[in-house]
């Protein structure tokens, strides 16, 4: 078997986690299945593009060796930009549709239609808006180096693995060490009972949508980076970032992200063992097994 796949399972499982966790946060706090979180990775994607476009002369490539990058200064700055517009995205439709969704009582699946319509209306948007056509970042060729054991991968590639180690353990931090945590851990336990504790439950509910539409335009920055950038690549990944957030159990930060992993590694395993038109199959399989086995994950509590 070709080493090569763990490696690239890596660098997939990479994104699907980092937008898994902003589906966790949703589901543990807001109560919901958010299927607009897949649009969000989109609509991240393009507007850094946008961005990163206006920016024009930072465009230039770093300069290898020192900077061995496909991209120019101009893409992280877009980025902090796509992602900021994309939290305005977020809070926004949280606004005009969830929020008064909740305010009046509804059920839960009635939001969840709700979102359901609201990411066909946010696709049908952007493919307005950008046309169905591919685009890139950078049309920038890189050639992979070696790891070592027959693995190879570009500076991107290693970049959006170092990029997503660092996120996820400044959320951890976040979550674990700072009062903002510890009031969306007590929000996502008893929302009722943390009101009457005095915690901000509104304000808890805008930083979910801030961390979780953040992180989804840096993995759809990254997926669009290695990949290409289309209107339905949120969409294709929503099954992923689904099945790594109830295998890796709703809620937690890191079984997110392992389950972001283990879906990457399982996709690539099977790419090379069955064929790559089995791909899309991986998710669903492994979200069946879990449902069937184990339905609090791998990180989650039994009845939570």
């Amino acid at each position: 078997m070709n080493p090569q796949a763990l490696i690239d399972g890596l660098i997939a499982g990479s994104t699907i986690g980092l937008g898994a966790i902003g589906l966790t946060l949703a589901y543990s706090i807001l109560r919901f299945a958010n299927f607009t979180h897949g649009d969000f990775l989109a609509w991240g994607a393009y507007l850094t593009l946008t961005l990163f476009g206006l920016l024009g002369g930072l465009s230039a490539g770093l300069g290898a060796p020192v900077h061995p990058f496909s991209f120019g200064w101009g893409l992280p700055l877009a980025m902090l930009g796509g992602a900021a517009l994309t939290v305005l995205l977020a809070l926004g439709l949280d606004r005009i549709l969830f929020g008064r969704l909740r305010a009046r009582g509804a059920d839960v699946i009635i939001i969840v239609m709700a979102s359901f319509g609201a990411s066909m209306a946010l696709r049908s948007l952007l493919e307005f808006i950008f046309t169905a056509k591919p685009v890139y970042f950078t049309n920038a060729l890189q050639i992979a180096q070696p790891l070592g054991l027959g693995m190879r991968a570009t500076p991107d590639q290693l970049l959006v693995i170092g990029l997503t180690a660092v996120l996820v353990a400044g959320l951890h931090l976040l979550l674990t060490r700072s009062a903002t945590g510890r009031a969306m851990r007590a929000v996502s336990e008893n929302p009722d009972l943390a009101g009457v504790y005095g915690i901000n439950v509104a304000q808890v509910i805008r930083m979910t949508w801030i961390i979780g539409a953040g992180l989804a335009c840096v993995a759809g920055v990254m997926a669009g980076l290695l990949v290409q950038i289309r209107p339905y690549m949120g969409f294709d990944l929503l099954l992923p970032l689904f099945a790594a957030t109830i295998l890796g159990g709703i809620g937690s930060i890191p079984g997110a992200m392992l389950g972001g992993l283990i879906i990457g590694l399982a996709e690539a395993f099977a790419v090379q063992i069955i064929g790559a038109e089995w791909r899309a199959a991986v998710s669903f399989i492994i979200l069946v097994l879990v449902l069937m086995l184990r339905p609090q994950g791998l990180f989650g509590q039994r009845g939570a």
